[in-house]
């Protein structure tokens, strides 16, 4: 049962939405409250009441059922506590059910949602400064197909423009073909990073007039450049499918090169494009923006241009209820704008596109430089998470079996947890210690509960617990049945507000309650009824935990 959706159906609030009540319904700070708690704050400037007198009108208005054991008015706050044992029977029977579906819906049932997402530069590794954008968008995509969506991962490439001419002049200068096959992505980064560390202007010009002849579709140039996308595509395939990352398109910025001819003749017929200082471009200082440039006065597009072409182009091709960009917040007044000379072009659905902005990741010594060299590579990090879990779970455990295969599930799932517990906006500092205790707010730690969980399921056996009749609960029961209960309605918060921190911070929540029950109650000694109700609880959030990381792209091994 939906228990947010069922108090919401019973207040009616004047002027206020039942979407609006149902989405303010939240779990109280304090559990003595209740289980559930309506603020009455926000309904204040509309009622022209106070919170106070809001929230002890509503009270007394409503009853208890068989659902709703009490309903309490304090400070503001209308206060709902739930059946406790109808509750318990009903998430477990639901949890027990659905499985690896616990907190699914079909709420996106025939709706398309786009996610653009890691977005790799051709012929560059991966750095560091990509791992949000590629677990961000990897949770969201999970997180919208656990929830009815059809979604799309893009993985928008940067395989348009000059530097592809300035690696063509290098590997021509310098290259050379076993060693760039032996070397892979790093040899030809190796040549890029030559070349801008001793170019001169000749050789500049000559980097020009080779993404001319790339553009023009001259074959020696073509051939090569496709040979570095190959390279590429199979050096960062190996990291996505480390990090449990999936794509659906790979079209990049040179797919839409004969995209944007058609939006160029469209902005000039409906009068938005105007000429400055030789440039063509959108005015948008009326909207408090500089202006969106669409062609530079040599009439070579910008990303600006191709990011218009690839709206347009998906919402024809997907007719997405949403497209999402997975894009750091230094680009904020980019899609702002192209966002805006959509709507002005009077693309409705412009409305529809969201930039899901996220913060920096560095080390804790420090950002890294792109251009000189000087890059902390991403596969690095995660081999280093790897080899340090391994350590870490070998000192933990020595006698563990399948080490190798723990320590890559505990490495790979702090790279993704470390980048996703806190608010995607926030700059985060990777510290592969921190990320890889087993005490505090990690995937470590949230790992080791799960395979504490699994030992006790393991050594119940063959054993079918039988609910009794009647359940007596302690609070330590009772306050993991709750949490349990609210990871459907965290699921879709996490949606709804592009938040996989909602589901990681989940996480750590639910081990943290189960391990304080485990270490209050016993479980395979209880008398019988209560170690048949204790194991039920082990197993429901065993799959609980399981799916809640599974969303998040991290796997859960069986023993730590």
């Amino acid at each position: 049962m939906d228990y947010k959706k069922y108090i919401a159906d019973k207040i009616k609030v004047d002027g206020v939405s039942a979407d609006e009540i149902y989405s303010s319904i939240a779990l109280p700070p304090n559990s003595q409250m209740g289980d559930y708690a309506l603020p009455c704050f926000r309904f204040a400037k509309v009622l022209r009441k106070s919170p106070a007198v809001i929230a002890q009108e509503l009270a007394s208005g409503l009853s208890p059922d068989g659902v709703i054991s009490d309903i309490s008015a304090v400070n503001g706050y209308l206060n709902f506590s739930i059946n406790k044992e109808g509750l318990a029977r009903e998430v477990l029977s639901e949890i027990a059910s659905k499985g690896e579906k616990y907190g699914s819906s079909d709420m996106g049932a025939g709706k398309t949602i786009c996610i653009d997402y890691s977005s790799v530069n051709i012929a560059k590794p991966f750095h560091i400064g990509h791992l949000s954008t590629t677990v961000l968008g990897s949770a969201l995509y999970k997180i919208f197909g656990f929830l009815g969506y059809k979604t799309v991962g893009i993985n928008h490439l940067g395989d348009y423009g000059t530097q592809f001419g300035k690696l063509i002049s290098a590997y021509k200068r310098w290259g050379n073909k076993e060693e760039v096959e032996k070397g892979g992505i790093h040899a030809i980064n190796d040549l890029y990073v030559r070349f801008n560390n001793e170019a001169d202007d000749e050789m500049e010009k000559e980097a020009r007039e080779y993404f001319r002849l790339i553009e023009n579709g001259d074959k020696e140039a073509n051939d090569l450049f496709e040979w570095f996308k190959s390279l590429t595509l199979e050096y960062v395939k190996k990291i996505y499918d480390r990090l449990d990352v999936r794509f659906d398109s790979y079209a990049g910025e040179r797919f839409y090169t004969d995209k944007m001819a058609p939006v160029i003749d469209e902005l000039k017929e409906k009068g938005l494009l105007k000429e400055s200082e030789g440039a063509q471009i959108v005015d948008l200082e009326p909207y408090g923006m500089p202006p969106c440039l669409i062609l530079r006065s040599d009439g070579a597009s910008l990303y600006a241009t191709r990011d218009i072409a690839a709206a347009i182009y998906r919402k024809k091709t997907y007719d997405f209820y949403k497209c999402l960009y997975v894009v750091a917040y230094q680009q904020n007044l980019h899609f702002r704008q192209f966002f805006k000379v959509l709507e002005l072009m009077g693309k409705e659905w412009a409305k529809d596109l969201v930039h899901v902005a996220y913060g920096m990741v560095s080390l804790e010594d420090g950002a890294m430089s792109t251009r000189k060299g000087k890059v902390v590579w991403l596969e690095d990090v995660i081999s280093k998470c790897v080899e340090k879990a391994y350590k870490v779970v070998s000192e933990k455990n020595p006698a563990l079996a399948n080490k190798d295969e723990i320590a890559e599930k505990v490495g790979v799932g702090a790279v993704i947890f470390g980048a996703l517990y806190n608010n995607k906006i926030k700059d985060i500092t990777f510290s592969y210690d921190k990320v890889l205790s087993f005490e505090g707010e990690t995937s470590v730690y949230v790992q080791y509960t799960c395979a504490r969980a699994s030992s006790v399921i393991e050594k119940a056996g063959d054993f079918k617990p039988v609910l009794p009749e009647k359940l007596n609960f302690t609070d330590e029961e009772f306050e993991v049945i709750k949490t349990l209960a609210a990871f459907p309605d965290t699921v879709k918060d996490a949606a709804d507000k592009y938040e996989p921190s909602y589901i990681a911070r989940y996480a750590v929540d639910l081990a943290q309650k189960f391990n304080k029950f485990y270490f209050d109650c016993k479980i395979l000694t209880a008398e019988e009824g209560v170690k048949d109700f204790r194991f039920e609880l082990t197993k429901a959030t065993l799959r609980t935990l399981e799916n809640a990381l599974g969303l998040l792209g991290i796997g859960v091994p069986d023993k730590m």
